[in-house]
């Protein structure tokens, strides 16, 4: 969803997205011209008349269970909004009694939530290489 005319979103798909992707966009793109949704979500700039990059997770229930907003410069990664749709999932249907690690992907190990597990992660879970040694040092100043 944007603050773009769903004519925008037209020409985007057809002339940007479908020479990187034949298929194009692969989901609905629904417009939010006036920015009312983004004033609701709190995203939308008025200065700019825009909003800005806003990935919201929200559960049948209507509840939302995570949110990502960056200005609009900052893409998003897909690989990890599905990644965080799966470990929701996974939350829920073993009712809170599954505890997804950092870097979990579907298919892995889980964490069995208890007072037990309170510092004492580190005897059950070890973080995937592509996490092993990033930190601030890897954050230019």
């Amino acid at each position: 969803m944007s603050t773009d005319s769903i004519f925008v979103h037209k020409v985007w798909n057809e002339n940007e997205m479908m020479r990187m992707n034949p298929e194009g966009v692969r989901f609905p793109m629904l417009s939010d011209a006036g920015g009312k949704i983004g004033q609701m979500y709190g995203i939308f700039d008025d200065q700019s008349a825009v909003d800005m990059r806003g990935t919201f997770i929200i559960d049948p229930d209507g509840v939302i269970q995570s949110y990502e907003v960056t200005n609009a410069p900052v893409g998003r990664n897909f690989d990890e909004t599905l990644r965080k749709i799966q470990a929701l999932q996974q939350v829920r249907e073993s009712r809170g009694a599954e505890a997804m690690p950092a870097g979990w992907t579907l298919g892995k190990d889980t964490l069995t939530p208890s007072p037990e597990l309170v510092g004492n992660v580190w005897k059950d879970w070890t973080p995937p290489p592509q996490s092993k040694g990033v930190g601030l040092n890897t954050i230019r100043q």
